[in-house]
């Protein structure tokens, strides 16, 4: 590990460039001088380390996994370090501050945390989304072999039975304001219920009957409903499916909620805090914030449709060329609002019939990876790729290809842009296309769009394009593909090794080896060829729901660079050792764990995401590294409300670290969970 200290320091410029370090339970964190100076694939390169992730205002972290503390350790033991480092390790915290305070730095850390922001709103509700998009998809497949008329045009009559049906994808738009005003506040470290009560004033019946007593103003081109309530002023908007109010809004009231804690005395901030952040924020969000979210949106929107106005031809282009560089930016969320915004406007949307040229080109990417994988029996990737590929076509999330594959390896890009350009030509040649509801685009949600035809063979295009293309470039370097081959050779060799000694080969005597007698010989032979086939099941650390690590709102535990394993949603306060074992790492702060059970599992218990933020706030810790635990007995007990309140989740990874020394590993989704129920399996 000394060399991957001293290469992982001279990787990222060297100690002069580190103003500061720190560490979670898989990653270093560091607070470089200049950002720039850094080249990924370097880093990716060095022994031992996992992944890499460039962020904002010149912060870079480096995945480690389970052996992050020792590495940690011997970085700051280099003498280089001492005598060439600006800085001293910090909290993350500190980090972070000195970085928002830093001119330029701190504006891009800003713009940083206005994205995480953005993209923590919406994550959550993304089944909500996937599933109403396929309800939607089926309303369009009735509507298109006549079964029913338009469902989405508002003036259409269905029969009351499609009614109701209709009814299963309008209940998660109409009410997405909510849905969004709760992410948002939860994210800003507000009160998530107050935060959906003041957003739900505006969406009451009764607040929409008051435009019986409006009167009809023009405002920016628009006619629009107001009322005078107490002589001031009252816009009356529809803000059913609209998503810049509900952020307008958490964003004023986690300042404001921070500032009434300061003020108000602690013994009486449960009552007092939400009474007086409602008494500030109904009103304010019905007469201001409200208002100007919905004109945010607007113009957003025209101006987006003035570009497609002008040219659809160069519209189609652009989407799925600025997607693969929007979507890993978190860039893309206010698009989804805007097309959420043009349904409800203009009664179809023209986005996201290019932005699924630019889905299925990544997709397509995928699977040239997949392809590749299997022709090298590279089993790692190939079960990285399927996966993805599974989460792209079925649910048109490209996400796990992006951060899992993609990012990683730069040569894949080229290849995707070909089927991205390839994919919104055709588009344009056609003339575009629209879809009348908010749809993922993949191969389920075909039928939402008004050009079936055009749009089939637009994605078919993209997608076998750049897979393709991925097929014959490879999406390795040359080295990478030598150290690939290098590294099956070695395996294969490993395999081999045993079966030159088998006891069944009838080459090999039944006699004793040199240096050992038979019975010994005999009884290693067994252990091991026992050992070799063995299904180690590890069990569930706490009480819970089981989800798959997809589900981690945190890219680098939910693509696997950690490693494959469960994601648990906590019900309790406790975890438990889930198996006869070490404690390898147990930092103060309780927020994470590393065990090398006696099966020879390495486990990484991360307690929530990001919670390292809060310097051991919440968490009780009952061991220490080095101790030696039993199934069942206490690693930590934690507070789930500080953990949330903090504005973190609660969503604990449950990962195997060493899955490179195992054949398999696969998490155990299940809605109810408990200590010594399975939740892991590893086949050797």
């Amino acid at each position: 590990m000394s060399t991957t200290a001293a290469d992982i320091v001279s990787a990222v410029g060297g100690a002069g460039n580190i103003s500061s370090m720190t560490h979670c339970a898989t990653r270093l964190r560091f607070q470089l001088k200049d950002g720039s100076a850094v080249s990924t694939p370097t880093v990716e390169a060095i022994p031992g380390v996992m992944g890499a992730v460039p962020q904002s205002g010149d912060r870079y972290q480096v995945v480690i996994g389970g052996a992050v503390t020792t590495v940690y350790n011997e970085i700051m033991a280099l003498p280089e370090m001492a005598a060439g480092a600006s800085g001293s390790a910090k909290s993350d915290a500190d980090v972070k501050a000195e970085a928002r305070s830093g001119g330029p730095r701190g504006k891009f850390s800003w713009l940083d945390n206005f994205f995480e922001f953005l993209s923590d709103s919406f994550r959550p509700i993304i089944g909500a989304l996937l599933g109403a998009s396929l309800f939607i998809t089926f309303m369009s497949l009735m509507a298109t072999t006549g079964v029913i008329g338009n469902w989405a045009d508002p003036r259409a009559t269905l029969p009351v039975s499609w009614q109701f049906v209709n009814l299963a994808w309008k209940t998660v738009f109409y009410f997405l304001p909510l849905m969004v005003a709760y992410n948002a506040s939860k994210k800003v470290g507000a009160d998530p219920w107050v935060g959906f009560a003041i957003m739900a004033i505006v969406m009451l019946p009764g607040f929409s009957d008051l435009s019986k007593a409006a009167h009809t103003a023009s405002i920016a081109g628009s006619d629009v409903s107001i009322v005078h309530i107490f002589g001031l002023p009252l816009t009356i908007f529809d803000y059913g499916q609209q998503v810049f109010p509900p952020l307008l809004m958490a964003a004023v009231l986690g300042p404001l909620t921070r500032g009434l804690k300061k003020i108000i005395a602690e013994n009486v901030q449960l009552i007092f805090v939400p009474f007086l952040a409602m008494l500030i924020m109904l009103p304010l969000t019905a007469f201001i914030i409200g208002p100007i979210g919905v004109y945010v949106g607007a113009y957003l929107a025209q101006g987006l449709s003035a570009v497609n106005n002008f040219s659809a031809f160069i519209f189609a282009i652009i989407i799925p060329l600025a997607y693969p560089f929007m979507v890993p930016l978190g860039l893309h969320w206010p698009i989804n609002a805007i097309m959420l915004l043009n349904i409800q406007t203009l009664g179809y949307d023209f986005i996201q019939g290019p932005m699924g040229a630019w889905n299925f080109a990544c997709f397509g990417a995928t699977a040239g990876v997949m392809v590749i994988a299997m022709k090298d029996k590279d089993k790692p990737m190939r079960q990285t790729a399927t996966g993805a590929l599974v989460a792209g076509l079925v649910g048109g999330i490209s996400e796990p290809s992006l951060y899992g594959i993609h990012l990683r390896y730069k040569r894949i890009y080229p290849s995707m842009l070909v089927g991205c350009v390839l994919g919104g030509l055709i588009i344009g040649i056609g003339g575009g296309l629209h879809t009348s509801a908010f749809v993922f685009t993949s191969l389920l949600t075909i039928p939402a769009f008004n050009k079936i035809p055009l749009y089939t063979i637009a994605i078919a295009a993209a997608f076998f394009a750049s897979m393709a293309l991925v097929i014959i470039r490879d999406y390795r370097t040359p080295e990478e593909r030598a150290e690939v081959k290098a590294a099956k050779a070695a395996q294969e060799a490993a395999e081999a090794a045993p079966a030159a000694v088998s006891p069944a080969s009838p080459d090999v005597a039944p006699g004793p080896v040199a240096g050992s007698s038979g019975a010994a010989t005999a009884t290693a032979l067994a252990e091991r060829t026992t050992t070799e086939v063995a299904t180690i099941t590890v069990t569930s650390p706490l009480e819970g729901r089981a989800l798959p690590i997809t589900e981690i709102p945190d890219p680098v535990f939910s693509t696997g660079v950690v490693g494959q394993g469960i994601a648990i949603d906590p019900s309790n306060d406790t975890v438990v050792a889930p198996g006869d074992g070490t404690v390898v790492t147990a930092p103060d702060s309780g927020h994470a764990f590393g065990l090398k059970l006696d099966s020879g599992v390495e486990l990484l218990i991360h307690v929530g995401v990001d919670t390292v933020e809060l310097g051991g706030k919440g968490f009780d810790v009952k061991v220490a590294a080095g101790d030696r635990v039993s199934e069942g007995q206490p690693l930590v007990v934690f507070d789930k409300k500080i953990i949330a309140d903090a504005g973190y989740s609660n969503i604990t990874p449950v990962l195997v670290t060493n899955g490179f020394e195992f054949s398999e590993v696969a998490g155990i989704p299940a809605d109810r969970v408990a200590p010594g129920t399975p939740v892991i399996t590893v086949t050797r």
